[in-house]
């Protein structure tokens, strides 16, 4: 018997499919497809055959962790890129990112203070020497092209646009190796004109009508790079944070600003964060810890965290497919949402990509590090090149909206991996992957409603029941 709902309409599943094709022009990409009707899930499994099937059971009454939001960095390498783009591709770029109708609907975003790798060369907001003051302080370089791209993508954003901000290195004159590259370490006697340096690049910031959520320590602080870099010890991080960070941002009323930690790869996120939080007058400035892909995956060290910490927050701050563009990968799409949905299911709240756009190098980078990034821009046609990642990250932000819940969502079959949300409008979000090379039918129950579904080989779908 099929369901109706109040109105006398019959019930049903809306759902949208990503499906691999010879190439990226002939695959299937965020295609939404005929409703699926829906009915008892008691009825449906008199049937012997669809009794038999693989399962995915989403109960939403059972919810875990809000949701904040997705999406992906502004760097000076897309914001060049952007500005590069002919206006009417420009405009495509940011709807197709932060546009919550036709686009992904992107509020989560970060955006480096000083250069990044991504930048086109070193620079910091306090370039001279000494000057512990900071009188020198000043934003011009991020207003050429950084600034000009975040107000833009402001302007299309459904909502108030989140904003991390992650230092890669203090000026040069504030470390140990007397440059911003290589690592090195900050030197002691700075540590509190650094930490002014996040009071002045919030205050700055906002002044220009652009706000921050929160900031990060340090990118990567275990890692010694040939680009910006600077490397603290656990408790290194955890001194700063409690003796200079934390107190420096309360004393300018910035009390709001969260921090987040390690900012680093899964593999020692757990270790690193457990100094931190060990310490209650560190603990106390710090809403949570961010996390990288770039080694082993370690999702079950995102759940150990959670375990031992559940009130502090989750954050995945930064991943793409490193070494080139990847142009026409299936495959990195479907990294991204492995990672999404393992790191989802674990407590995460909120998921940011490394670039929002690159060129079809997969740069501008001042080290030649290069990277593939969802949307890449052909400087010679002037035309964007969506790419796989772009289609499976949308597959996510585009049906589990800022203050959604996760809930309770587990699939018979290993080869379904899934996870599932509830919005604030109730509208009920599921996700589905399957990376194997043969179809999977299986009965979908969302509370007790069901529907047979059919996932194609190399496929993702995102399946919404309205409320």
């Amino acid at each position: 018997m099929t369901e109706t709902n109040t109105a006398g309409a019959r019930a049903s599943l809306r759902w949208t499919l990503s499906a691999k094709g010879a190439d990226l022009a002939t695959s299937t990409r965020l295609a939404p497809q005929p409703d699926l009707a829906l009915h008892q899930a008691a009825d449906l499994t008199r049937d012997p055959a669809i009794a038999g099937m693989p399962k995915l059971v989403v109960n939403s009454s059972k919810r875990f962790q809000r949701i904040e939001g997705f999406g992906g960095a502004f760097t000076e390498a897309a914001a060049t890129t952007w500005q590069r783009l002919p206006p009417a591709e420009a405009d495509a770029l940011l709807r197709a990112y932060f546009d919550a109708n036709a686009g992904h609907g992107y509020t989560f975003n970060r955006v480096h203070m000083n250069s990044c790798d991504f930048s086109l060369g070193n620079y910091a907001h306090a370039e001279v020497p000494g000057d512990e003051a900071l009188a020198h302080f000043a934003i011009d370089r991020d207003r050429r092209a950084l600034l000009p791209m975040i107000k833009a993508a402001q302007a299309i954003a459904p909502t108030p646009m989140k904003l991390l901000v992650s230092p890669w290195s203090p000026p040069a004159w504030m470390k140990s190796n007397g440059e911003m590259n290589n690592g090195g370490k900050l030197l002691p006697r700075y540590a509190a004109a650094w930490a002014q340096c996040y009071v002045r690049f919030i205050q700055v910031y906002e002044a220009e009508g652009v706000p921050i959520w929160g900031v990060s320590v340090q990118n990567e602080p275990d890692a010694k790079q040939r680009w910006d870099s600077c490397l603290y010890s656990a408790e290194e991080e955890r001194d700063f944070v409690r003796d200079h960070l934390g107190p420096a941002l309360h004393a300018a009323g910035l009390e709001r600003i969260r921090i987040v930690v390690w900012d680093h790869n899964r593999d020692q996120m757990v270790q690193r964060a457990d100094v931190v939080y060990s310490d209650p007058e560190a603990a106390k400035y710090v809403w949570g810890c961010g996390f990288h892909w770039y080694v082993e995956d370690h999702f079950d060290h995102v759940q150990l965290l959670h375990d031992a910490y559940p009130d502090k927050q989750l954050l995945f701050t930064e991943g793409c497919q490193e070494g080139g563009p990847h142009i026409g990968s299936w495959a990195t799409g479907e990294r991204y949402a492995r990672s999404v949905i393992n790191d989802l299911n674990r407590w995460t709240v909120g998921w940011i990509d490394w670039n929002l756009l690159l060129d079809e190098t997969g740069g501008p980078n001042h080290v030649g590090n290069l990277c593939s990034a969802p949307m890449l821009a052909d400087r010679e046609s002037n035309r964007l090149m969506p790419q796989s990642s772009y289609d499976y990250l949308g597959h996510f932000s585009r049906f589990i909206r800022p203050g959604a819940h996760r809930v309770l969502c587990s699939a018979s079959s290993q080869d379904l991996e899934c996870t599932a949300a509830i919005n604030e409008d109730g509208t009920i979000a599921v996700v589905v992957m399957n990376r194997s090379e043969r179809a999977h039918r299986f009965l979908l129950n969302v509370d007790g409603q069901a529907a047979v579904a059919d996932l194609p080989p190399r496929a993702i779908a995102s399946y919404a029941l309205p409320r």
